[in-house]
């Protein structure tokens, strides 16, 4: 008797550039998986969030099969919030099993990461520390701090003067740059970009990167599927 294939809610898959983290610039399939548990202030992705939002079932196969159609070697499983479903396990495993692939995860932070724990740099975290400007700093799962691999990546989304003293707190707390890679990036519209950077030069902050979204330079801010 056959096993049952699990089958995953994914609201669009694409292939454009990757807007951020390490691997900006890049030819990513993205793959993006319905839910979050978090209501962030600026999300730009709200629509994917909705109970009504409109979905594709999709099993690890049909997905697999997705990806080696794209021809493109980096997938971005992203959210929503990709970690929450209880099955994710399986399909990280099934598409590092393709030839040649890397694998990015954009995840929020507020879920924990240990069970990936025995990993390579094939998979990369990227994952958010939410900031008050969020309203959802509460939420932020601390301990995965300590699971950080150094090919991983930190993402401060920036959105207030607040949010910068929140950054520099947390990256001395848990000495974030001896651990992974650590990212500012702009709320769009909300703080000057160049007031990120003034403040990087006033503190010293030698080992972190500024970035701005590349796909809202590139295309409207609000285009989806980009």
């Amino acid at each position: 008797m056959e096993s049952k294939m699990e089958a995953f809610q994914v609201v669009e898959t694409f292939v454009s550039i990757n807007g951020e983290g390490k691997k900006a610039g890049r030819l990513a399939m993205f793959i993006r998986l319905k839910g979050c548990n978090l209501n962030c202030s600026y999300c730009d992705t709200k629509w994917a969030n909705e109970r009504k939002a409109a979905f594709e079932l999709m099993t690890t196969d049909q997905i697999t099969a997705r990806i080696r159609e794209s021809g493109v070697s980096l997938v971005t499983l992203t959210g929503g919030e990709p970690l929450l479903d209880q099955n994710i396990g399986e399909l990280i495993g099934s598409i590092l099993m393709l030839p040649q692939v890397e694998l990015e995860i954009e995840t929020n932070g507020s879920v924990p990461i240990r069970m990936f724990r025995e990993r390579d740099a094939r998979l990369t975290m990227t994952m958010d520390y939410k900031l008050p400007s969020s309203n959802m700093e509460e939420s932020m799962c601390l301990e995965n701090m300590e699971e950080l691999k150094p090919w991983d990546v930190v993402k401060f989304v920036i959105g207030s003067e607040e949010d910068l003293i929140r950054a520099k707190e947390i990256i001395d707390r848990f000495s974030l740059c001896e651990k992974a890679i650590v990212y500012f990036s702009p709320v769009f519209g909300t703080i000057e970009p160049a007031r990120i950077v003034e403040y990087m030069k006033e503190e010293h902050l030698n080992k972190v990167r500024f970035q701005i979204q590349i796909h809202k330079v590139v295309w409207d801010p609000d285009k989806t599927g980009v």
